[in-house]
């Protein structure tokens, strides 16, 4: 196959979208980078495609529990989880390859995406402010724009930055639960200090010291003062602990002991997330949320990222993990509509599995479990040889590591 032919067929061709068909079309095994892009392109193209056009609140679908009403909220769900999870690979150099262009094309549309949400003379602009909701999404946008200091937050024209602000200072109306929401306050003040602007270190203080009164050991956090058997660990604590810290942590003694201490956290709660994988790419359905998909594994994607794993595994053998996670969970037959929109489910549609503020723009933290395209494809995450991981490994009866509390 002509290298033009394959990079086409695996959606790499820098086309704005690529049909359905060309994905996953090649005749020969594509790299798990270019099987990642081709997926990370199908979940995101919908979503910046029409929120660039004007078009997103007419033609995104809503589905959604039967007694739930999302549709004020469910717009910025979708953009702010989705450049949560694509920001690094936004943020990666234009190097003169296909992907590189491809992403620069991708960065222009997010930030023009963004322009029209944050403005509010469009009526297209994204609720900030209505029901308690939109404080999750803007902590969510906020951590994208910390991901991307360049790509998104420094290539902002100026009057999308005023206006940007604006929008995220107006969430503070909001007053969080007592739980992990504490940390969407404390994200979204680490953006407004990177943006420049005035932040409240009162916020990001009482987030950071109220999650050290919750750390119950072993690299897991309760959700509040109660511990819970789900992802949450993953979804929001450990990413937006790590990256609220990696922000603001020098400007005080008190959070740098805490950075270091939530950095050993979040390399053994990635072990444990690890060894969630199963050898078919499933993991345990405990908890809520898993309509978030793969999204479960932004603890561990992070760690990936940031070179942050635990020694005894290998960037290759957590790239096996996750591809097999994102895989089985966004592969399946009717994961996506006829038009290509997200459905509610795990794998495939299956309406249960939401809650009543689960809906349709919800689904985009799924992005989220694709943060090592941030690392460039010389890295040893994606140039090393394929390794299995630990389910992997067990259940095919060869020798693999216990595991140790920390």
């Amino acid at each position: 196959m002509e290298r033009r032919d394959f990079l086409t067929a695996a959606g790499l061709m820098p086309t704005w979208r690529a049909a359905p068909d060309q994905i996953f079309s090649a005749t020969v095994p594509a790299p798990d980078r270019d099987v990642w892009i081709a997926l990370v392109r199908r979940v995101a193209d919908p979503v910046l495609d029409n929120l660039a056009k004007g078009t997103l609140h007419t033609r995104m679908p809503i589905e959604q529990a039967p007694a739930a009403d999302r549709r004020s909220v469910t717009h910025l769900e979708a953009i702010g989880r989705l450049l949560a999870g694509i920001a690094p690979w936004l943020e990666l150099d234009e190097d003169g390859t296909d992907e590189g262009r491809l992403r620069a094309r991708y960065a222009d549309v997010a930030r023009r995406a963004i322009a029209r949400a944050v403005d509010p003379a469009s009526p297209y602009a994204m609720n900030f402010t209505r029901d308690r909701q939109p404080l999750v999404d803007a902590a969510f946008l906020a951590q994208g724009l910390l991901r991307a200091p360049r790509a998104l937050r420094g290539a902002l024209e100026a009057s999308t930055r005023r206006q940007l602000v604006a929008a995220l200072e107006s969430t503070r109306a909001i007053v969080p639960g007592f739980n992990n929401w504490l940390l969407f306050s404390a994200t979204i003040e680490a953006a407004l200090k990177a943006l420049g602007a005035a932040w409240d270190r009162t916020r990001v203080d009482y987030a950071v010291r109220q999650h050290e009164q919750w750390y119950r050991g072993d690299g897991a956090y309760g959700d509040g003062p109660d511990f819970h058997w789900d992802y949450y660990n993953s979804f929001v604590i450990h990413p937006m602990l790590v990256d609220v810290l990696t922000a603001c942590a020098d400007e005080s003694a008190a959070w740098k002991e805490i950075a270091a201490r939530e950095e050993t956290r979040a390399t053994r709660y990635a072990a444990v997330q690890e060894r969630l994988i199963g050898a078919d790419g499933s993991f345990p359905l405990i908890g809520r949320s898993l309509a978030y998909r793969c999204g479960a594994f932004h603890a561990l994607a992070q760690a990936a990222l940031r070179r942050a794993l635990p020694a005894d595994v290998p960037p290759a053998q957590v790239r096996g993990a996750l591809t097999a996670a994102i895989r089985r969970t966004l592969e399946a037959p009717d994961t996506f509509d006829a038009n290509g929109w997200l459905r509610i489910g795990v794998c495939g549609h299956q309406p249960g599995v939401g809650e009543t503020y689960i809906s349709t723009g919800s689904l985009y933290l799924c992005a989220v479990a694709f943060l090592p395209l941030g690392l460039p494809r010389s890295d040893a995450f994606w140039s090393a040889p394929p390794q299995p991981w630990t389910q992997a490994k067990a259940w095919a009866g060869r020798p693999f590591p216990v595991d140790h509390a920390l």
